[in-house]
């Protein structure tokens, strides 16, 4: 069972949704004019669930789109997208107390949990040194990318040296930086791996001379590998993020659980080299929620706080052109996770297909267009090369919305 919220667009969409649960297309007349309130999407729910769920919501004045053939039983299970109000929801969730057959009392525990974790929009994520990182309330931090790499897509984000390194951090912290994230491997689409050696002789004397100069600057370092999380832990990172979500390496979950840094968790399907060949989803929301639930569960299981967890749906890792624009218009859908949220989008290959261009230096504004976008959305934090044109972006749309009537 996946829960999650669905912001409808359009009526189109409420109708595509109406033939993917399998209802009868007549009923859209009467759904049509719900689909503004607050739209839940639950996977594969008992047919008497459904059944059940769909008239106590129609008792409150809600409603709930199942498969045509849950009436008469002719199916055993169907997706549901539930369509109420706050206070209709809770009246449900009361009602769903009395009651443990056909899988109610799941459903009721998922939907509680799924409704506490939209609820929150604030963060204070502890670091090191007694420090702190707010995130949410509306605002759009920028993690500005350090390349410690030859060979990074970008070209003009590749730094060599450690001097280089202070160099540019300089330049973006002021330009409105909040986190610099620093890598010293690639793990762009066809990307081979390095050695660990490798990747941490190009690593440490950047990430330790960073450290040095700025010592209250909030440090990323983005690895896969549980042994360069430790090395990097010792000499000064701040936050672990990691592409993989352990998966690349599973020495990486120890050393999220021993370090007590903050962790990005980061959904992919397959690993860098490959995982651009034909990847596939049936439903790309559902299934990186699904990925993100095992993974969260795990961590929490081992004792990881849930407040040291970002969340990064992984643009570009192992999806499509229509699995990227479905993760962005859907990002909203991540709520249900509890989780502050991390789009890592600059100048990707997503962008080079929608503006039909090989160069990376003629993706700035496709870039920005997805900024904008995540400012408008309030996601927590956008990943980025390009710091102050994004600072002066998200200046901009933070000032549209607070402006007074």
């Amino acid at each position: 069972m996946t829960i999650y919220s669905v912001h409808v667009h359009s009526n189109s969409e409420l109708i595509s949704l109406i033939h993917k649960i399998g209802a009868d297309p007549r009923s859209a007349a009467y759904f049509l004019p719900k689909r503004e309130i607050l739209p839940i999407w639950v996977s594969q729910v008992d047919f008497r669930a459904a059944a059940y769920v769909k008239q106590e919501l129609l008792a409150r004045g809600g409603d709930a789109i199942v498969h045509k053939n849950v009436i008469d039983g002719r199916t055993e299970k169907s997706d549901v997208l539930l369509l109420g109000t706050e206070g209709q929801y809770k009246a449900l969730l009361l009602k769903l107390k009395a009651l443990s057959c056909w899988g109610l009392d799941q459903l009721r525990e998922e939907l509680s949990n799924t409704f506490k974790a939209m609820a929150q929009r604030s963060w204070n994520l502890s670091l090191p040194r007694h420090r702190t990182l707010s995130l949410g309330g509306g605002e759009t931090k920028v993690m500005g990318i350090l390349n410690i790499t030859p060979d990074s897509f970008y070209s003009e984000s590749r730094l060599s040296t450690a001097d280089e390194a202070v160099k540019r951090a300089r330049q973006m912290l002021e330009a409105g930086a909040d986190i610099l994230d620093i890598g010293a491997e690639s793990t762009r689409p066809g990307s081979d791996p390095i050695s660990a050696t490798e990747e941490q002789d190009r690593l440490i004397p950047a990430l330790s001379a960073v450290r040095k100069e700025f010592q209250d600057a909030v440090i990323s370092v983005d690895t896969y590998r549980g042994e360069t999380a430790r090395i990097a832990s010792d000499c000064g990172a701040d936050i672990i993020n990691d592409v993989s979500g352990f998966t690349l390496d599973q020495d990486m979950f120890s050393a999220t659980v021993q370090t007590d840094l903050v962790y990005v968790l980061s959904h992919i399907q397959g690993i860098p080299k490959t995982m651009q060949n034909n990847p596939v989803y049936c439903d790309v929301i559902g299934e990186s929620i699904d990925y993100f639930h095992q993974r969260l569960h795990m961590l929490a299981e081992a004792g990881v706080a849930p407040d040291r967890i970002i969340i990064d749906p992984g643009i570009g890792f192992g999806k499509r052109l229509e699995d990227n624009m479905r993760v962005l218009k859907f990002i909203q859908s991540y709520r249900s996770l509890g989780r502050p949220i991390l789009v890592g989008h600059s100048r990707k290959g997503f962008i080079r297909t929608l503006l039909e261009t090989e160069d990376t230096t003629s993706r700035l504004y496709g870039t920005l267009a997805v900024s904008a976008y995540c400012a408008k959305e309030a996601v927590e934090l956008v990943r980025v090369h390009d710091v102050k044109a994004t600072h002066d972006v998200i200046t901009i749309i933070k000032a549209i919305r607070e402006a007074g009537m």
